[in-house]
């Protein structure tokens, strides 16, 4: 079950009908709500009917299903494993892979991959075909490391840690900008934009607390490559925190504009090390390959990889 709080956004003094309101959050249609089993609870936690109006200032919290586990199959998929072992496994996420089945993505996604490989493992998470041993997510344009589990107590160690902000998950990326200041911490918190429910921004009502640390690597020509250390983990942080700077991810189609000199460049964001202590004890460090997109796009800036082999 997923649940999130969302504020209504509406005219002063309008209303709107709740399953027309879900409707607008763009994350399923009017015809998907019983298919989801979307619930919509008050800010006193009581359920509304669908047919109820509800009024700009009102705050609802959001619960719905994800899709059937019967509708998702194992697919083969040639995964880069960095690590593997009985309690988990260790990844490297190529650009373009999603990482659990939804709507809209059935198919190619990561979640698959690994019931393809592991044929037993949503078993082991009585019969879940949609997040068995998800650990935590990556966008789907984003690369590098991903953690899953193979059972239940391997995903609790891990996802502990997690939740407690134990591990150490570091990235990089090419900004488009330079941000004023060489390091800093950013804290802004980060919600939903009241006016586009499939994007991220800060400074909004019912914000959620946000912290990420960066440190510009090098920069030329209005161009930054940064090193990045995530201290939570909300929903396309990194991408909205570069944003709040002016300087948002280059090849970002959602928090950024096309840029004329990279047209063709995707998302420049890529996981990079992760810190954790593994189920069985055991504290690992991983880093995932620099991929070949970064590379170009370095060498095009005149970049060196220098100062990243020396972090």
């Amino acid at each position: 079950m997923n649940r999130d709080e969302f504020p209504v956004r509406l005219q002063e003094g309008e209303s709107t009908r709740v399953d027309k309101f879900v409707a607008s959050l763009g994350m399923f249609t009017r015809s998907q709500i019983s298919q989801r089993s979307v619930r919509v609870l008050d800010a006193q936690g009581r359920i509304l009917k669908l047919s109820r109006k509800i009024s700009d200032g009102d705050t609802v919290v959001v619960e719905w299903d994800d899709p059937p586990s019967s509708n998702i199959l194992p697919e083969p998929m040639d995964l880069d494993v960095l690590y593997d072992d009985d309690d988990c496994i260790v990844l490297n996420k190529a650009q373009g892979v999603v990482v659990h089945p939804a709507y809209g993505n059935l198919h190619g996604t990561l979640v698959q991959g690994l019931l393809h490989r592991f044929e037993n493992l949503d078993k082991s998470f009585n019969g879940d075909r949609v997040r068995p041993g998800v650990v935590h997510r990556l966008d789907k344009d984003t690369s590098g490391l991903i953690i899953a589990a193979k059972n239940p107590d391997a995903l609790e160690a891990l996802a502990g840690q997690f939740r407690s902000r134990s591990v150490k998950k570091t990235y990089l990326a090419v900004l488009r900008g330079i941000p004023s200041a060489p390091e800093g911490r950013i804290e802004d918190s980060i919600g939903r934009d009241p006016r586009n429910r499939k994007k991220f921004t800060v400074g909004v009502r019912n914000a959620k607390d946000a912290q990420t640390l960066y440190k510009v690597l090098e920069s030329t020509d209005g161009y930054a490559l940064v090193q990045l250390r995530i201290l939570t983990g909300r929903t396309h942080q990194i991408r909205v925190h570069m944003k709040s700077l002016g300087c948002p991810v280059l090849g970002d189609d959602v928090y950024g504009r096309r840029d004329p000199d990279f047209p063709e460049t995707t998302l420049m964001l890529h996981s990079w090390k992760l810190k954790i202590r593994l189920p069985n004890g055991e504290n690992k460090r991983f880093t995932a390959p620099i991929p070949l997109r970064f590379y170009e796009v370095l060498d095009r800036l005149g970049f060196s990889t220098e100062k990243i082999d020396r972090e």
